[in-house]
């Protein structure tokens, strides 16, 4: 166990680079063993998910090569290994071996998904796809047993575009008999480095990015090469630090259009940003104006950031709102907020955020990735020390934490809890 220690108060002036984002290796990774022979993955970020992430790939046998700049996947010798509990609970991304597997080898043992604790986030729109391909299904203790004696492409309709379901769609209908079409696909840019990914070993997948997308099943999956994107979430939470703390902070490494978004809620707040090219320079930002905001799919305000720009928003004059459409139970924040002085009340899915507030250091718990997020972020504003415990989700997720912010000012660490 391990805690994160921050004494607030801190300018934080200088350079902060972006890593490549969680959202797409997590299922770069999964991806990869579609590839009969080996795949390569650059720009792969250096957080938690990744290590779970390759004990799994290795578990089933693959020869693993990595390095600083990239990992090499490859598969020639790959068996098909029932993935253990204590491996596919640790996170959320571990169901993507579900599409993949089915793939590769049209039979899946799998314990059911981990990761943060949203409420209730079934993964039924990926098993009725599945079973629309041509599967079947069932469970022993926990466990998922997908099998099919061929895979058969077909229209899938989700009835909500989750980013999941998309993927896992994509990875078990690329070499499935025939054409695939998903209508009322996830739009994120993730989806699009995935496809790009699957079509450098050979697959056919148009539309990757757009509300259909459509997948022409082949027989063989080659070499694949791909970078993986910057992560917009990561960039979010920088950026939002800026505007409490920054002074000059230079956010690099972005890609602009996928921030349209947070910028517009900026702009809205009376942020002080200038935009450039592949970087953000933020300032620290007062007299902020009340907003309300709602969190939507792809290209709507991102869920993964609703949480961290509850503390900007606790410094705005006036009441604001937070409603989040996409989780039913991601408020784990609140309460440690609440404590550390912001005022805060939630009414089901919304938050109604009263401010401008003064935060103060205490003893918090990260209950979530992106909880433990807004955590971090307030600790930088209390003049106290706080602690952060469970900090862990926060590791799953930012890749260096402590160096990036240690490097432009922040007096944190994370130490083992003795």
């Amino acid at each position: 166990m391990k805690k994160m220690v921050i004494t607030g108060g801190k300018e934080l002036s200088g350079r902060i680079k972006i890593n490549g984002a969680k959202n797409s290796i997590v299922a770069l990774l999964p991806a990869a063993i579609l590839s009969d022979d080996e795949s390569t993955i650059y720009n792969i970020p250096d957080i938690t998910d990744v290590e779970v992430l390759t004990k799994i790939l290795i578990l089933l046998n693959c020869q693993i090569t990595k390095t600083s700049d990239y990992i090499k996947i490859d598969n020639k010798k790959i068996e098909n290994i029932a993935i253990p509990e204590d491996l596919s609970n640790r996170l959320r991304a571990s169901y993507y071996f579900m599409g993949s597997l089915l793939t590769k080898f049209k039979h899946v043992e799998i314990y059911y998904p981990g990761g943060c604790n949203f409420g209730a986030r079934q993964i039924d729109y990926h098993l009725k796809a599945f079973e629309a391909l041509g599967a079947k299904i069932r469970t022993e203790n926990n466990k998922f047993i997908i099998e099919a004696e061929e895979l058969i492409g077909t229209k899938i309709n989700l009835d909500f575009p989750s980013v999941g379901a998309t993927i896992n769609v994509m990875l078990a209908s690329v070499k499935a008999k025939g054409k695939t079409i998903i209508n009322n696909a996830a739009c994120e840019p993730e989806i699009l480095n995935i496809a790009t990914f699957l079509n450098s070993m050979g697959a056919k997948i148009k539309g990757a990015g757009t509300k259909t997308i459509e997948i022409i099943g082949v027989k063989k999956l080659s070499n694949g090469l791909v970078g993986v994107i910057p992560d917009r979430i990561e960039a979010g939470t920088y950026i939002i630090a800026g505007a409490l703390v920054g002074k000059n902070l230079e956010i690099c490494n972005i890609i602009p259009q996928h921030l349209t978004s947070l910028l517009t809620i900026l702009d809205k707040l009376g942020v002080k940003y200038i935009l450039d090219k592949d970087k953000i320079i933020v300032n620290k930002s007062v007299n902020l104006n009340p907003i309300n905001l709602k969190t939507e799919v792809y290209p709507g305000f991102p869920t993964d950031l609703a949480q961290p720009i509850s503390v900007l928003l606790s410094k705005a004059n006036g009441i604001s709102s937070i409603t989040e459409t996409i989780y039913n139970k991601r408020m784990g924040h609140v309460k440690y907020l609440n404590e550390m002085g912001a005022n805060i009340k939630v009414e089901d899915n919304k938050e109604i955020i009263k401010g401008p507030i003064d935060f103060h250091g205490t003893l918090v718990e990260a209950s979530d990735l992106r909880a433990g997020a807004t955590l971090f972020l307030a600790a930088l504003l209390a003049k106290e020390q706080t602690t952060i415990i469970n900090v862990e989700f926060i590791l799953r997720g930012y890749e260096k934490i402590v160096k990036k912010l240690s490097e432009v000012g922040a007096n944190i660490s994370v130490v083992e809890i003795k």
